[in-house]
């Protein structure tokens, strides 16, 4: 058996709340972060609502001088880890710094940048671009600058598995620790990418709901969705190795158990029909976990609101649990936050600790009219009561399938 990995201290900006408590408030009163579009006239665009951020100020979090050297989803990245690394109360000066590592990672990186420079390529010509373009834009510089900022020198990196990232961010984190390359890890998600050229691409893509009802417009599992509204936002966690948190006496939030990852190779954004390849990967993260299939009484699915998703992971989930699938409660966050790409597997992972921490399981706002198809537990009300494990799934374009499984924390 590996080393046992916890989870010490947590962080968000999220649509719905900028730190963990507000988001966290949020979800329990079932807030939504949808409205109409602000960042950019959506006018003329068939989606025109999303779940933007609100009031963040990228100089509250950081140095006015290093946010002016980020894009967004950098900025989003290093508050959410200023807020985890305070939470955990992790002393650098008493740290290794090549024991504690990074692993954030972000879909897409900055749109914005690459529209900005594009618009100055066409109307000024190639000597006119920004000469920090490249590393603005690119999406493993929130990994970058969360350790810059923080001083983090051990292993880093950035994982990109479209919406899979943040669960697989996370979960590459916990290998690392388990494997012995650190002793503490910052691993989460972030992403930026409510701009015209990612609201038009996901459009033309048909996989954002074209709904304006901004009650109706994201609502997981149920009869009448339409695709998902995009989202944005970041969550980062600290990840420690058990002796190293008691030994610094860290609050202890719950455990990591189990990780699973598969690939569907089947299709570059539609998951495989008969959900065999998510299925697999919710195995082999219970396998990894040491658990039996009807001892997971809750999951967190990936539940984006597109008819595709929700069905084949309905499909998965029967197929994973046999006629024990009946018997979990599943929701979805997304149902308040909406799609926050790469950083979504990783709010849902913060949303998961909480639950568990609370013996709370949130409802999917919105959630009405149910669907024959997607004939199981969908939490149209919030469930209290005490349970162990939240398995939460995430499935990204191009068939990456990844299964994170936490647990409450027991000596």
């Amino acid at each position: 058996m590996g080393k046992r990995v916890v989870v010490t201290g947590m962080g968000a900006i999220t649509p719905i709340g900028l730190n963990v408590g507000e988001f966290w408030a949020g979800v329990k009163e079932g807030n939504i972060g949808f409205d109409t579009i602000t960042k950019f006239d959506a006018s003329g665009y068939k989606c025109k609502i999303a779940a933007e951020v609100k009031d963040f100020e990228g100089k509250n979090y950081m140095d006015f001088k290093a946010a002016k050297r980020m894009e967004l989803f950098s900025q989003y990245a290093v508050a959410a880890a200023k807020e985890a690394m305070e939470d955990a109360g992790l002393d650098m000066e008493k740290e290794d710094p090549y024991r504690v590592g990074v692993s954030v990672g972000s879909g897409i990186g900055s749109l914005q940048a690459m529209e900005r420079e594009h618009v100055k390529l066409l109307e000024k010509g190639p000597y006119r671009i920004n000469p920090l373009m490249v590393p603005l834009m690119i999406c493993n510089m929130a990994a970058g600058n969360v350790s810059i900022q923080f001083g983090l020198k051990g292993k880093n990196i950035n994982v990109v598995t479209a919406c899979a990232t943040g669960t697989n961010s996370i979960g590459e984190a916990f290998r690392s620790i388990q494997y012995g390359e650190a002793d503490v890890m910052v691993a989460g998600g972030t992403e930026s990418s409510i701009t015209p050229i990612g609201i038009a691409g996901f459009t033309a893509l048909t996989a954002l709901t074209s709904s304006d009802d901004k009650y109706r417009c994201s609502i997981p599992f149920d009869k009448e969705r339409s695709g998902f509204v995009m989202g944005e936002g970041s969550a980062i966690v600290v990840l420690e190795e058990l002796e190293h948190a008691k030994k610094r006496g860290a609050k202890i939030y719950a455990e990591v158990a189990g990780y699973g990852c598969t690939a569907d190779a089947f299709h570059i954004t539609s998951p495989a029909e008969d959900g065999e390849g998510a299925a697999k990967a919710m195995e082999f993260a219970m396998a990894d976990a040491g658990v039996k299939p009807e001892e997971i009484t809750y999951i967190n699915a990936h539940g984006t609101s597109t008819h595709h998703n929700d069905l084949f992971e309905t499909r998965a989930i029967k197929k994973a649990f046999g006629n024990h699938a009946k018997d979990i409660r599943i929701n979805s966050t997304k149902s308040m936050v909406g799609h926050l790409l790469g950083a979504a597997g990783a709010v849902e992972f913060v949303t998961c600790v909480k639950e568990l921490e609370e013996g709370y399981i949130h409802r999917t706002v919105g959630y009405q009219v149910p669907d024959e198809e997607c004939d199981l537990d969908y939490c149209r009300e919030a469930v209290e009561g005490e349970f162990r494990y939240a398995l939460s799934n995430s499935l990204g374009f191009g068939g990456h399938n990844a299964t994170i499984i936490i647990k409450k924390y027991e000596e």
